[in-house]
């Protein structure tokens, strides 16, 4: 077979591979949203599959007013990371409750945080979806006022607010 009839042959099939792909990617419930929000400035970040939507009326953009929250002693801040990120480092008198155990630890929480707490939850920044998944849980549950820190831990540090760390943040 000659190479030019070969080439034709393997650009045909590839170019079917991509449209089948793209096909089953617009079909599946699960699969990956061609148009994100890719605009840090608006908010969190996502490529979250199609219908997973980031709440964003519950989030809190600006950073001072969620130090004014915080420097009131109005809400309680949660961290959605996990527990050995949570302990390199965290928002002062924050509490963490990963995102990825919430089953494991929600009993022990609701028992320790009445519903009428308010919550607001964080992870690592913009470019992380955890806070909003761990707000989405808590609504579920019954909590009646939650808020997501869209900034969080990483533009807290930045911004020199009082952290706390339980490791050294060297260790892994």
């Amino acid at each position: 077979m000659p190479i030019k009839d070969l080439t034709k042959e393997l650009i045909f099939i590839s170019g079917l591979a991509i449209l089948a792909a793209f096909a089953v990617n617009a079909v599946s419930p699960n699969g990956i949203a061609l148009f994100g929000d890719w605009d840090p400035a608006q908010g969190v970040i996502t490529a979250k599959p199609k219908g997973d939507l980031i709440a964003r009326e519950l989030e809190i953009g600006d950073i001072q007013r969620a130090k004014g929250i915080y420097d009131q002693g109005e809400a309680l801040f949660v961290d959605a990371r996990s527990y050995a990120l949570y302990e390199r480092g965290h928002i002062k008198g924050a509490v963490g409750l990963p995102v990825h155990q919430f089953l494991d630890v929600i009993d022990a929480f609701r028992d320790q945080y009445p519903l009428t707490t308010w919550i607001i939850t964080y992870c690592s920044g913009r470019e992380c979806d955890e806070s909003h998944e761990l707000a989405q849980y808590l609504l579920e549950e019954g909590y009646e006022r939650v808020s997501v820190f869209i900034d969080g831990y990483s533009g807290w540090e930045e911004m020199a607010f009082p952290v706390e760390r339980t490791v050294a943040a060297h260790q892994s």
